[in-house]
């Protein structure tokens, strides 16, 4: 609040310069908007203003609407927290007030900020500015008019794109379009703006207001085709997300009756989203992943990350490539290992093949590939060691081989060097066993293909110092990453919160559910792909190797399916032959194999575990909560042993881990809002049933039989458990 607050001048030449000012992005806190209000009452009053200007103080317009709003409503469901801005401030007092307003914008002008803008008679622009309304990210829609004022400025179409997608567009675009009526300098920014507001009061300039426009509009068929079209498309890529259709609805209304009508439909639309499930999950991921950041004795006592400028990654593979492609990208140099001339050749082309995808699909010039490029090395001994800042170990799941590594380069690198292991499963007390630089050793969790997925999962031992922690993290943002920091264990966080989920699938199928509708039903829920297709696209080697690792570390649970196995024998191996549960052809989408059904009978033979020998009969609800609802039982225990810091780094590590969808706000969060009672009984009942995989955790049953939320924070009176 110290910060906070909205300044004006006026001039000689009797234009008031409001400035909003809430740094660093000018966000349209509750305050702000009533002293917006109280500024543009006070200029309407005073006969020395002729016209207003309204900005942003530090080159920056407004990065928009103060999100912490809506948490604040979605923890206590008080809708008065929302103030009246659509029709009270931009309708009535900018838009309809008696003197005009030109909008100075400059940096950003993103939700609330621009719908402000848009409100304005005018509205000149800094170059290179963001335009856009980003609304829909956040399970809510503009509800500052931008459905109603936008369509009217750059027509229906352009407006949908920019709504439904939330994609920005520069000044420039802007100005091509008639968003923006001038581009001009930083510096000469106010100064025209000034003019401009002082020539629409002398009618020397039009005095226009957005809401009256019609004519980017189209005619009424043509509009409802265009929405038509927006809608299908909506069904398609959003189908459980209410705000792409409650967005189209509102365009659809002003359209057909007028701006005034779409501003009225706009502000019930936006109370009814504001309040759904949808809302409430992206809301508390875009919470969750700023919290992220913060690792306590770590972020908080005054440590300044090191600089790494050269990167040793060993392993030129699949993981080893992308992890080093990451690097290459963000300018760090990186020398990569192999132990022969072939692999090390095969790793080099794979670094180049994935630059040039990028370049191809136009994220990359090929400039930067080429510079990337540049500051690659390949070898194959540790001699370029001796210069490096961090080492990444990412060569195959074998302890024996990971562990001769890490002593050899404990003699290679200097004393500064961080030592990671990209180990998705295997325990980092027994990967650095033999070495006496435990305070170094870190586990860097890269998630395939290294280069695109986001998470990057940092696992520290209770030896891992501090400085090195915090050193990966900053090199993880630096390579564009979201870094999380758990405790070490088998499978760490995300690994071993999901492995119930296949085992959850592999139960349905031996009980005799057709593993093709459990697919579907997990891919309608929001997963991008169901858990048999997710098995044929790791490779079945996969599933065996990280199936014994979690069959030795949790015995107790963990369900033995004879069907991997069978599918081996049979010649299969998933997408990487060709032939797994669903076929791949070239050019063409994945598709059911019938051919597997009789080696899925065979294995419900073996493992006889459904009741009466006769397949079960569940509902698409039954079969979701048979999945999932383990993967919930093992978070808890993973809450309970303190692997994480909080629930909410779970949820963004499921979110950017796993792809469980962002719209649920993570997999615990998600099992408050079923309810943890309901997650409890069902287990129990399942365990009574079908066996021990099922049986409900010491925390689930505590939480579940106390009322108490599975994110509510652990009771600080047990430290002994924690592993961090």
């Amino acid at each position: 609040m110290a910060n906070m607050r909205v300044k004006m001048e006026v001039g000689s030449d009797g234009v008031a310069v409001i400035k909003m000012v809430n740094p660093p992005v000018n966000a349209l806190a509750p305050p702000i908007l009533a002293w917006l209000k109280e500024k543009y009452a006070e200029a309407m009053r005073r006969d020395d203003v002729k016209a207003i200007v309204l900005t942003g103080e530090g080159g920056r317009f407004s990065g928009g609407f103060d999100i912490n709003v809506f948490q604040l409503i979605h923890k206590t469901g008080d809708m008065t927290a929302l103030p009246d801005v659509s029709v009270e401030l931009v309708l009535n007092t900018i838009e309809e007030g008696k003197k005009p307003s030109v909008a100075a914008i400059e940096g950003l002008a993103l939700g609330g900020g621009l719908e402000l803008a848009l409100g304005c008679h005018a509205r000149i622009a800094a170059p290179k500015t963001q335009l856009g309304l980003p609304e829909l990210t956040l399970g809510v829609i503009p509800g500052f008019g931008g459905t109603q004022r936008l369509p009217r400025l750059v027509g229906t179409s352009k407006a949908v794109e920019m709504m439904l997608f939330s994609k920005p567009i520069m000044s420039e675009e802007g100005k091509n379009l008639g968003l923006i009526d001038a581009v001009v300098s930083s510096n000469e920014l106010l100064k025209v703006a000034r003019s401009w507001a002082l020539d629409i009061a002398k009618r020397r300039k039009p005095w226009i207001s957005s809401l009256q426009r019609t004519d980017k509009l189209g005619s009424l068929s043509e509009a409802r085709e265009i929405l038509k079209v927006a809608r299908q498309q909506a069904k398609t890529t959003a189908p459980n997300m209410p705000q792409h259709q409650a967005c189209l609805d509102a365009i659809e209304e002003g359209v057909v009756f007028g701006g005034y009508a779409g501003v009225l439909k706009e502000e019930k639309l936006f109370k009814q989203v504001v309040l759904s499930n949808t809302s409430k999950g992206l809301v508390h991921a875009f919470f969750a992943q700023r919290t992220a950041s913060k690792v306590p004795n770590v972020t908080d006592i005054g440590l300044k990350p090191r600089p790494v400028k050269k990167v040793a990654v060993i392993g030129g593979g699949l993981m080893g490539s992308g992890i080093a492609t990451a690097l290459l990208l963000s300018n760090i140099s990186v020398v990569l290992k192999e132990i022969n001339a072939e692999y090390l050749q095969k790793g080099m082309k794979t670094i180049q093949a994935n630059l040039q995808g990028l370049v191809a699909r136009g994220k990359l010039t090929l400039d930067k590939a080429q510079k990337a490029l540049s500051v690659l090395k390949g070898v194959l001994d540790y001699s370029e060691f001796k210069t490096v800042d961090m080492v990444i170990e990412a060569v195959i799941e074998n302890i024996s081989l990971k562990q001769s590594i890490f002593s050899e380069l404990e003699k290679a690198c200097p004393a500064h060097c961080i030592l990671a292991t990209n180990t998705s499963t295997i325990d980092l007390n027994v990967v650095g066993e033999k070495t006496s630089s435990k305070d170094r050793i870190i586990g860097a969790h890269f998630f395939s293909p290294a280069h695109v997925m986001p998470l990057l999962e940092i696992v520290r031992t209770h030896k891992t110092s501090p400085q090195v922690i915090l050193d990966l993290m900053t090199v993880g943002k630096i390579i564009k990453k979201v870094p999380v920091v758990v405790g070490n264990c088998t499978g760490f966080a995300v690994n071993r919160t999901f492995f119930p989920y296949t085992q959850g699938a592999h139960i349905l199928a031996n009980l005799g559910v057709d593993i093709f509708r459990i697919d579907r039903v997990i891919s309608s829920f929001g997963m991008p792909i169901g858990p048999f297709q997710l098995q044929d696209l790791a490779g079945y080697g996969v599933a065996v190797a990280v199936g014994k690792e979690f069959a030795t570390a949790f015995p107790d649970r963990t369900f033995r399916s004879p069907l991997v196995d069978l599918l081996i024998k049979n010649g299969r191996n998933g997408k990487n032959n060709g032939k797994g549960y669903y076929i791949y052809e070239k050019g063409s989408k994945p598709k059911p194999d019938p051919s597997v059904l009789p080696i899925i009978k065979e294995s419900v033979r073996l493992t006889n575990i459904a009741p009466g020998g006769k397949p079960v009969s569940l509902s698409d609800q039954e079969i979701l909560e048979m999945v999932l609802f383990p993967v919930v039982n093992e978070a808890c225990r993973v809450l309970d042993e303190g692997i994480v810091v909080r629930a909410s780094d779970l949820d963004v590590a499921s979110i950017l881990g796993m792809s469980f969808p962002s719209y649920r706000g993570g997999i615990v969060f998600w099992a408050d809002l079923v309810g943890p009672s309901h997650i409890y009984n069902s287990l129990k009942k399942w365990s009574e049933e079908y066996g021990g995989f099922f049986k409900p955790s010491k925390f689930l049953e505590d939480r579940a039989t106390k009322g108490i939320p599975l994110s509510a924070p652990t009771s600080m009176a047990q430290p002994s458990r924690a592993r961090m």
